[in-house]
């Protein structure tokens, strides 16, 4: 398997607890503001989307029809511009021997100020990868290809310095899958915020504890556990502590990892009702979650992931009503859910080192024919060599 010819290597990160850590900063402080600081940059190199099979998805510079509308100003572009627009996003990772791994192969999709679009799918199949390849956080072993433009900015391109001094918490808050990891361990969470507030948003001192307990009370973080550490927390504190650092910064766009996990119903509905506030305030948030009842809750579009490879992308509404999902993976999900069918999807995923030719879906899907051993174009938001249409036909 050979890389890519536009490949680059992804900067070396550092033992750092905090993932978005500036590498010339080195006190405890600087890495509470790992999601969310940055002042100062470098000329970063904008490469222009290639043309590739997604990119009729989406027209550039069109607006998605389900976006909602929003009573926030734009900030970042002009209305009918996408803020994010990924063309041709693939990650390898060279193994020992020279080995390759393809973890994202040709993602592709535009997210639009007001909008939120899920990622979705099975444990391993990319869609963390692909939002630390946006971030510029892959390992030193990582190759990416395509383009991710944001603004005047390719993130896949961009030097670290531009990443971390002008992109991470300014212009893209971080809601990391590791909230433990991701918080200062010498720090209390109070401190942590007050000083994201301080560096982000210029709170004075006499306003900065005030402005501290509306973050916390803002992510559902409660205001007496302020003077705690990070190890005093459960999963479900240190998530909730995570997501009100990553809101400080009130970033045009805001990458979500599993922003719902270790939190029970309640806490679910009301951390996804205030990232869609967030949302219709005018912002974009990518949300990567396992929870398909989270998603139907605050997406507008849905991304399907299986494989490394973005497999439908649907209006959120047509996805969990009618007339639902295209992909058979994708069916089989919602299928899967206990108020829905309560079916398994048969078998299961193949690891990202030993992929199947063709479509890698065929060994678990029903409806697979010799067609499949070929990979399948992506057309008209679906990769699938038997739509639904073709499927009732065949049945």
């Amino acid at each position: 398997m050979t890389t890519p010819q536009n490949a680059r290597p992804a900067a070396p990160q550092g033992p750092a607890p905090a993932p978005a850590v500036a590498p010339d900063t080195a006190d405890a402080g600087a890495r509470a503001r790992a999601a969310t600081t940055a002042p100062a940059t470098e000329a970063a190199v904008t490469i222009p989307p290639a043309p590739h099979e997604n990119a009729s998805r989406v027209a550039p510079g069109s607006v998605p029809s389900n976006v909602r509308k929003t009573s926030g100003s734009p900030r970042d572009g002009t209305p009918g511009t996408p803020l994010l627009s990924v063309r041709g996003l693939s990650v390898r990772f060279r193994m020992r021997g020279g080995r390759h791994i393809a973890a994202v192969a040709d993602a592709g999709f535009d997210l639009a100020q007001g909008e939120c679009l899920a990622l979705v799918g099975e444990s391993g199949c990319g869609k963390s990868v692909l939002a630390s390849a946006l971030l510029g956080l892959l390992p030193g072993n990582a190759r990416t290809a395509g383009s991710a433009l944001f603004g005047d900015v390719d993130l896949l391109t961009a030097g670290e310095r531009t990443l971390a001094r002008t992109v991470r918490g300014r212009r893209i808050g971080l809601v990391p899958q590791s909230p433990a990891a991701h918080l200062t361990p010498v720090r209390t969470v109070g401190a942590q915020l007050e000083e994201t507030l301080r560096e982000l948003t210029g709170t004075q001192k006499h306003d900065v504890r005030r402005a501290a307990r509306a973050a916390a009370e803002r992510a559902a973080f409660p205001v007496d556990h302020l003077d705690r550490y990070p190890h005093e927390l459960s999963g479900g504190l240190a998530q909730r502590a995570a997501t009100a650092l990553a809101l400080v910064g009130d970033a045009p766009l805001l990458l979500a990892d599993e922003p719902t996990t270790g939190l029970d119903r309640d806490l679910v509905d009301r951390t996804v009702d205030e990232l869609r506030r967030h949302v219709d305030e005018g912002h974009a948030l990518l949300m990567i979650t396992h929870d398909l009842a989270a998603a139907e809750r605050i997406a507008d579009r849905v991304a399907v992931m299986y494989a490394g490879r973005i497999v439908e992308l649907a209006d959120a509404a047509r996805f969990f009503g009618t007339p639902g999902p295209q992909h058979p993976y994708a069916r089989g999900l919602l299928n899967a859910l206990p108020e829905r069918a309560f079916t398994p999807i048969p078998g299961m995923p193949p690891e990202l080192g030993d992929l199947p030719p063709g479509c890698a879906f065929a060994a678990r899907c029903t409806h697979a024919t010799d067609a499949c051993a070929a990979q399948p174009h992506f057309a008209d938001g679906v990769a699938c060599h038997h739509p639904p249409a073709e499927e009732r036909a065949r049945a």
